[in-house]
C-alpha cells in the first residue's frame, strides 16, 4: 500500500495541507457564508412568524375580552328587559284586577238592586194576592165585604209580626 510507504509521507502531508487549506478557504468563503445567510433567513422568518403569532394572540385576547364584555352587556340587557316585562305584566295584572273588581262590584250592586226590586215586587204581589184572598175569604165566611184599607192594614201588621218572629 502506497499510503503506508514512509518515503511517500512528505508529499502526502504537503498535499494534505494544500487540500485542507483549499477546502478550508472554500468552506470559509463560499459554503459557510451561504449556510449562515440561510440560517439567518430562517431565523428571521421564525422571528417574524413568532411576532405575527404574538400579534394574533393579542388580537384574539382583545376579541375575547370584547366578546365577554358584549356577552355581559347582553345578559344585563336581558335581565333588565325581563325585569321590565315582569313589572309591566304585574302592573297590567293589577290594573285588570282593579277593573274586574270595579266591574264585579257594579254588577253586584246592580244584582242586589234587581233582587231588592224583585223582592219588593214579590212582597207587593203577595200583599195584593193576600188582600184579594182575605177579602174574598171574609166575604164568603161572614158575608161582609171589608174596606180595602182595613184589609191592607191587617196584612201589613201580619207581615210585620211574621218578620219579627223570623228575626
Amino acid at each position: 500500500m502506497p499510503q503506508l510507504d514512509i518515503s511517500a509521507f512528505s508529499p502526502q502531508i504537503i498535499w494534505l495541507f494544500i487540500t485542507f487549506i483549499l477546502l478550508y478557504v472554500l468552506m470559509a468563503k463560499v459554503a459557510l457564508p451561504r449556510i449562515g445567510s440561510i440560517l439567518e433567513q430562517r431565523q428571521a422568518r421564525i422571528d417574524d412568524n413568532l411576532d405575527a403569532a404574538q400579534n394574533l394572540r393579542n388580537e384574539a385576547d382583545a376579541d375575547s375580552e370584547a366578546y365577554d364584555q358584549s356577552l355581559a352587556e347582553a345578559r344585563e340587557n336581558a335581565r333588565t328587559a325581563i325585569f321590565e316585562a315582569t313589572q309591566e305584566m304585574s302592573d297590567e295584572s293589577a290594573r285588570r284586577h282593579d277593573e274586574l273588581g270595579s266591574k264585579l262590584s257594579g254588577e253586584l250592586k246592580a244584582a242586589e238592586e234587581r233582587i231588592s226590586d224583585a223582592k219588593t215586587a214579590a212582597i207587593s204581589g203577595i200583599q195584593e194576592a193576600a188582600s184579594s184572598v182575605a177579602l174574598e175569604a171574609t166575604e164568603r165566611l161572614i158575608g161582609i165585604t171589608p174596606g180595602d184599607d182595613a184589609v191592607q192594614t191587617a196584612i201589613s201588621s201580619a207581615m210585620a209580626s211574621s218578620k219579627e218572629g223570623s228575626s
